[in-house]
């Protein structure tokens, strides 16, 4: 998992993104923000930097445990 700056105009990207947002709902904001996060995972496509970023975003919340099949 990549825990550098590694894009080049960050700033733009904040911007594009916030900008998606407006006028959205925030049930629509909320499935913006959880169909961006399905896309980038398919992109990433490597289950143990995918597991590293879940636990490393849940991580200021406290633990969790995975539900067992």
């Amino acid at each position: 998992m990549k825990t550098t700056l590694n894009f080049a105009d960050h700033d733009a990207f904040y911007e594009r993104l916030i900008a998606a947002h407006r006028g959205l709902t925030d049930e629509q904001s909320a499935q913006l923000n959880a169909r961006l996060v399905l896309l980038l995972a398919n992109q990433v496509g490597d289950d143990a930097v995918l597991d590293a970023c879940i636990d490393a975003a849940r991580k200021p919340f406290g633990p969790y445990e995975i539900p067992k099949e």
